[in-house]
């Protein structure tokens, strides 16, 4: 069979990475330092429990002496918590050299991901607090985050909407504290009755003759009549643009996607229009053009447009849509033979080149036996040079290859290298950015920024989704995956 075909993000080349950092300051102090990023890292002791903030200068610029817990909010806030001693339970937020800006104290805490604040509960009520310890919102009896940038606060059983900067938006009284999505929220009067707020308080829709469903579309609406289990849609003026006899309903970025009797409509949001298809489902790819999905009657792809026209015949075993450079393309196979595609679904390789990697700025191809970097826009072929071979299923942003010494390294979308070509083998993994070197009979680590991880010493090393765990002469170490989020693959 002919090898997958990855898409690889080639965005994680920069600066020194924290995973080496911490290596570095682990030698320069002689202590175990985990967790560093943004110019400060922990280091736990494990003989005594306690816990110290280091910066990004090898100065441990911070110390609790008993048994602890330093977890970070941003780049220089911490929360402490205490596990032992006369502040034992007790919490305070701190900034990197440890000053108390909450004091030690037995509360419990929320906080929304990149937003200075705190929801502070102590005592049976809630306050809010910034990172710098400034209470923003005074003890009420619950406070809970609406979104990102609303707090619902419930005073006498009733709730009401703040802002971040503790000011009450609107006079409106709920019942119940919700959660705004994409600003908006549905609020449920009666059987077929609501409406839809913003995160003012204010309503922007009414409802009074159907049953909301789904408002994720907005301003488009999921219904559904309840007894027959049956979806539709309506507008944001109820305005009924497809009516309620569709068995399942999917609201997508630009589409909405109703399904009878083993068949899919499109609406499109930006047409208002409904267009029915002889497809079970489709995929939307660009520019209002989509790829069907495999079914049993037919085990292949085809591309149509929103309004039916079939592009490429129901007969590709795979179709995938991507950007390079910003621009739209189709990778499609069928019965081995592999193209590339533009936006107009013509074909952009030159006869006798084989796709081998396709990246966000350019492709890597072959023709006989030497390897190029191929530039879609300009149809340029730049020669990669003394590499023999590329490994054909890797998850990293950048290519394991084997030059004319059959030593492998590591090249960039570029052809670039990255990682010298010094390496009996060297294998990538889906789970993190690091790689396995191997050298004879041992093994080592390194990252694409060809920073020693772990020196190549090791008789052996296995790996799950989370670590890797390296052994020698009976002993193991673990060296925890970094970040895999830029890997995509196809």
């Amino acid at each position: 069979m002919k090898k997958i075909v990855f898409i690889l993000f080639s965005g994680i080349f920069s600066a020194q990475t924290n995973q080496y950092k911490e290596i570095l300051l682990s030698k320069q102090v002689g202590k175990e330092v985990r967790f560093y990023t943004n110019g400060y890292g922990i280091i736990n002791d494990p003989d005594t429990g306690s816990i110290s903030i280091i910066d990004s200068l090898g100065t441990i610029s911070f110390t609790y002496p008993y048994k602890s817990e330093i977890l970070r909010l941003s780049k220089d806030r911490f929360i402490l918590k205490v596990k032992e001693g006369e502040s034992n339970g007790k919490m305070a937020l701190i900034d990197g050299k440890g000053n108390q800006l909450i004091p030690l104290d037995k509360f419990k805490y929320k906080t929304w991901e990149n937003r200075d604040r705190l929801i502070v509960s102590k005592d049976g009520k809630d306050g809010v607090y910034d990172y710098n310890g400034k209470q923003i919102i005074q003890d009420q009896d619950k406070i809970e985050f609406a979104n990102d940038s609303r707090f619902f606060i419930k005073k006498d059983k009733l709730w009401f909407i703040y802002n971040f900067d503790g000011q009450q938006v609107s006079d409106r009284e709920f019942k119940e504290n919700l959660k705004f999505y994409k600003g908006k929220v549905y609020l449920q009067t009666g059987t077929k009755t609501g409406d839809v707020i913003d995160i003012d308080g204010k309503t922007v829709s009414q409802f009074s003759n159907h049953y909301i469903e789904d408002i994720n579309g907005f301003p488009f609406l999921i219904t559904k009549d309840i007894a027959k289990n049956k979806y539709g849609i309506v507008d944001e003026n109820e305005q009924i643009l497809a009516e309620n006899i569709y068995e399942q309903a999917f609201v997508g970025r630009n589409y909405i996607y109703l399904i009878k009797d083993n068949k899919v409509s499109v609406f499109s949001k930006a047409e208002r229009k409904l267009f029915p298809t002889e497809y079970h489902y489709v995929n939307h790819l660009f520019n209002g053009n989509f790829k069907t999905l495999k079914d049993s009657k037919n085990p292949k792809i085809a591309v149509i447009k929103e309004s039916g026209e079939v592009i490429l015949p129901k007969e590709y075993d795979v179709v995938e849509g991507f950007k390079i450079k910003g621009e739209d393309y189709v990778f499609v196979s069928k019965d081995s033979e592999e193209r590339l595609l533009d936006k107009n679904f013509e074909s952009v390789l030159d006869e006798g080149f084989q796709i081998e990697k396709i990246f966000f700025n350019n492709v890597i191809v072959k023709k006989e036996d030497v390897y190029y970097k191929f530039s879609p826009q300009d149809r340029s072929y730049t020669p990669i040079k003394d590499i023999v071979s590329i490994k054909p299923f890797q998850f990293y942003p950048a290519i394991i290859c084997k030059n004319k010494q059959n030593l492998y390294g590591m090249l960039d979308e570029e052809g670039h290298e990255i990682v010298p070509f010094i390496y009996d083998d060297i294998v990538s993994f889906l789970s993190g950015n690091e790689v396995v070197v191997q050298k004879g009979d041992k093994f080592g680590v390194t990252n694409l920024k060809n920073e020693p991880l772990k020196e190549v010493i090791y008789d052996k090393y296995s790996a799950d989704n989370k670590k890797l765990t390296l052994i020698k002469d009976k002993e193991s170490e673990v060296i925890d995956f970094s970040s895999s989020e830029d890997k995509l693959m196809f």
